[in-house]
This record gives C-alpha cells, sequence and structure tokens, in this order.
C-alpha cells in the first residue's frame, strides 16, 4: 500500500493493498509516471523461463526442493509475518512462474508486492523520502526497485539522473570495485560463464534500472550511512545474475514514521561529470558515522 502527501503535489489513491498508485497533479514531477513493473528496454531480452521446482501447493522440505536446493539447500525465508528474510545473501532464488506451488509458498515472499503503507514525504535537505505508516520487522521485503530495464552503455550520454541503480549481483559476488563480498552457499550456473579475461563485463554491470522518469516509490528512498533497509538481487523466472530484480528488505525492525534508507553503495571520486571532472555530493543523512559525502 502506498500512500503519498508529496506536499499536495502528489496524491493518495491506496485504499486496498495491492492496488496502490501514485497520481500526478499538472506539473507537480514533469516527465515522471509512476509504474508498478519493470519496463522492458526494446533492446534486452529477457531469459526464458526455468523449469523450476515440482513441489505442490507450498515448498516445505529443503532436501527435495530444486529452488531450495539452489540456496545451498536451505530456504532463505521464514514463514513469520507474511514471510521474513533471514540473513542478506549474495542473491535469493525463489520459485517461479513454472514452479508447482503456489502463489502461498514462503518461496515467494518478495513477489507479493508492497504490504506496508508507506508514504512520500518532502524533507528540508534531501528533497523526497519515504516513511512507513507501520511497524516493518526485520528482514521484511518493503519494495522492489521499479524503472526501466536498459543497458548500462545506453545510459554513458544521461546527464543528472540520480536514479540509476546498476544491477550489480555478478560484482558483488565477487567483491569487486569495493563492494562487500556476499557469495555464501549459492549455485549460479551464470557465474560460470565469464572468464577471468572479459574484465568489462567483471567490473561493470551490463544491465541497470533507470527511475528518472518512470519508477515506483523506491526511486524516493534517500542514502543514509547508517540504512535501516538492504538490498537484495533475487531471481525467480530465470537464474541470470545480471538481470537479477532489485528488492529492498528492512536491515531492522523499523518503528512507524521512521525514514527509509539504504546505502547507494557509492565509492568516494567515483562519479564524474560531463566534463571528466570528478563529481561530489554532501552527505545529510544525519547518522552518527556519517561519511560526509555521498559521493
Amino acid at each position: 500500500m502506498v500512500c503519498c502527501s508529496l506536499l499536495r503535489q502528489l496524491d493518495c489513491c491506496a485504499s486496498t493493498p495491492g492496488r496502490s498508485e501514485l497520481k500526478r497533479h499538472g506539473s507537480s514531477l514533469p516527465g515522471y509516471t509512476y509504474c508498478k513493473s519493470l519496463q522492458i528496454a526494446k533492446n534486452v531480452k529477457l531469459p526464458a523461463n526455468v523449469s523450476g521446482c515440482n513441489c505442490q501447493g507450498t515448498c516445505v522440505d529443503p532436501r527435495t526442493c530444486a529452488c531450495a536446493k539452489l540456496n545451498g539447500s536451505d530456504f532463505p525465508y521464514v514463514q513469520l509475518n507474511g514471510g521474513r528474510l533471514i540473513e542478506a545473501r549474495a542473491v535469493v532464488f525463489e520459485c517461479g512462474p513454472n514452479c508447482g506451488c503456489g502463489p502461498g509458498c514462503v518461496n515467494r515472499t518478495s513477489q507479493r508486492g508492497i504490504k506496508h503503507r508507506l508514504e512520500v514525504f518532502r524533507t528540508p535537505k534531501k528533497g523526497w523520502a519515504v516513511r512507513s505508516w507501520e511497524f516493518i520487522p526485520a528482514g521484511a521485503p518493503v519494495c522492489e526497485y521499479i524503472g526501466a530495464l536498459v543497458r548500462t552503455e545506453d545510459t554513458d550520454h544521461v546527464c543528472e539522473n540520480n536514479y540509476i541503480f546498476d544491477i550489480d549481483c555478478l560484482q558483488t559476488m565477487r567483491g569487486l570495485g569495493g563492494r562487500e563480498r556476499r557469495l555464501g552457499d549459492v549455485s549460479v550456473p551464470s557465474i560460470n560463464c565469464f572468464d577471468g579475461d572479459d574484465q568489462k563485463s567483471e567490473s561493470v554491470p551490463e544491465f541497470c534500472i533507470d527511475a528518472g522518469s518512470t519508477g515506483n516509490i523506491a526511486r524516493f528512498i534517500n542514502h543514509s550511512c547508517e540504512p535501516n533497509l538492504f538490498v537484495q538481487c533475487v531471481l525467480s523466472s530465470h537464474h541470470d545474475v545480471k538481470l537479477a530484480r532489485v528488492m529492498l528488505f528492512a536491515a531492522d525492525n523499523i518503528p512507524p514514521m521512521q525514514e527509509l534508507t539504504y546505502d547507494y553503495g557509492y565509492a568516494l571520486d567515483s562519479v564524474y561529470g560531463p566534463s571528466g571532472k570528478i563529481k561530489q555530493m554532501p552527505c545529510y543523512c544525519g547518522a552518527a558515522d556519517c561519511r560526509k559525502r555521498l559521493f
């Protein structure tokens, strides 16, 4: 459920969970359209659906469930409060469209849409921000990062767009570019298709999500050096880590009305402007150990 105040510029249309959407009024956010599913670019082809597991009703035995075996012969979620992720992983394999289980399976936890009443609001220094009117338990899925799924090379010419999210699942698995490595006990067939000579494929994510002109509420979630959300790559319909879904989960128990934040993961001095000079942006997260700069 999404509720937006947006200072009378974005109105709320959220009477029932799963049927919420933001309405734009006039020129409140020129050139921006709210959407609830990824918009696939014409030059991006999604892989074919994988075969999935043969479980019936709901997956219960990790020893026989094919999807659980991909997660190290265990389920990444516990059946609590609608499903909660036990810990952050390199990638989570969920059940997909060709699996025998139904929508109530715990291994489909991130696929059920936004379940908490979220609000977009204005801040004095950080622009728009997001908070929840309800308590969010640790490990609960909050929302998916939605926008246009495009090739990273197609955004090289884009300037002043701060809403591009690199799908860097592969880079996180390998601990590249200063990323905290989260490999864990998982089985990813496609991770072995890169040889060591393919430096470009390894260092730069091939795909990204551009929420500059179209996206969902995740677009308005700010950075923090001490965030209460974390990013989790999820695979369900296919197993290509380069095209993983990007989910945001609660890192801690989050009380009502606390701003939702995640670490954008910028390395300092890693962003360049059109002139080739390093760009800098101050950080206003207010955390005790704030790094003082976003990039």
